[in-house]
Parts: C-alpha cells; sequence; structure tokens
C-alpha cells in the first residue's frame, strides 16, 4: 500500500513539474498571416481576377440596358406587335436572369480563388507558428485573432515578432 501511494505521490510531482515549465505563447494569427509577402501577392492577384469578371459583369449589363431601352422605344413607337413584345420581354427575362446568375458565380469564383492563394499561405504560417512552438518549448500557443478568446495573457509571450522574423515579414 506505502509503494502505491510513493509512486502515485511521485507521479504527481512529476506531472506538477511538468506542467509548471509548459510555456504559453500568444500570437494574433490573422494579423500574421496578413503581413506576409506571401498574402500582399495574393490580393494583388485576387484583385486583378475580381476586374475581370467585374468587367465581364459590366459588359453584360452594360448590353442588357442597351437592349431594354431599344425595346421601349420601338414599344413607344408603336411597331411592336404583341406577340413580339411578348417574345422579347421573354427573352429580356432570360438575359437578366443571366446576368443575376452571373454575379452569383463570379461570388462563389472569388471565394474559391481566396480559398486557393490563401491555403498555401496559411499553411505556411501554421507551420511556421509549430515549429517554432517545438524548438522553443511551448506547449500552447493562442490565437488572438478569434475573437479575442485569451482573456488573460501574465504568463503567455507575444509571438508576433518572433514569428515575423522567422517568415522574413519586416
Amino acid at each position: 500500500m506505502k509503494r502505491i501511494f510513493f509512486t502515485l505521490t511521485l507521479l504527481s510531482i512529476g506531472f506538477t513539474s511538468v506542467m509548471a515549465q509548459t510555456k504559453y505563447g500568444h500570437v494574433n494569427f490573422n494579423g500574421l498571416v496578413a503581413q506576409m509577402t506571401d498574402t500582399k501577392a495574393a490580393d494583388s492577384e485576387l484583385e486583378a481576377f475580381q476586374k475581370q469578371l467585374v468587367s465581364k459583369g459590366e459588359e453584360m449589363a452594360k448590353a442588357f440596358q442597351g437592349k431594354v431601352e431599344k425595346f421601349r422605344q420601338d414599344i413607344q413607337g408603336g411597331g411592336v406587335t404583341p406577340k413580339t413584345q411578348q417574345e422579347r420581354e421573354t427573352a429580356l427575362g432570360q438575359e437578366r436572369d443571366g446576368i443575376l446568375k452571373y454575379e452569383q458565380e463570379v461570388q462563389q469564383k472569388l471565394t474559391a480563388k481566396r480559398q486557393e492563394l490563401l491555403q498555401p499561405i496559411v499553411e505556411k504560417a501554421q507551420k511556421a507558428v509549430e515549429e517554432y512552438a517545438k524548438a522553443n518549448g511551448y506547449g500552447m500557443i493562442f490565437d488572438t485573432s478569434s475573437f479575442n478568446a485569451v482573456l488573460f495573457a501574465q504568463d503567455s509571450e507575444d509571438l508576433m515578432p518572433a514569428l515575423k522574423a522567422k517568415l522574413g515579414i519586416n
């Protein structure tokens, strides 16, 4: 019985000393990713992609507005039969629906492109955090960009400067 008690006491002392030696740090991960040069390049590429898509949408809308205006003029001129008017209204409605569908596709394409461009950057930053934590004996590193999850951090170290240096950010 004494032996079990002694073993448990040693284990608890060892566990307590290991817990006491654990270092904690924090970093604003979103801020770190935003400051990476790769992110700036990705933002530029995404902006160019967005301009290209928006330009096409603006051309579609301008062409549609021209057709609507021409249709109004034809109706006011009185040279449109009811059947022709209905056919043109249907065609214009389909074109309008196509433009709305394109707008939705643009949002989906932008979201997918953003994910495609940022995923490797986020992974690179995550790897830097993990490597730094392991190399410097950190048990946990908290992300302060998520709703300011760390409310009290007296015994944690802000790792932003060290991680910026590791990633080559000035």
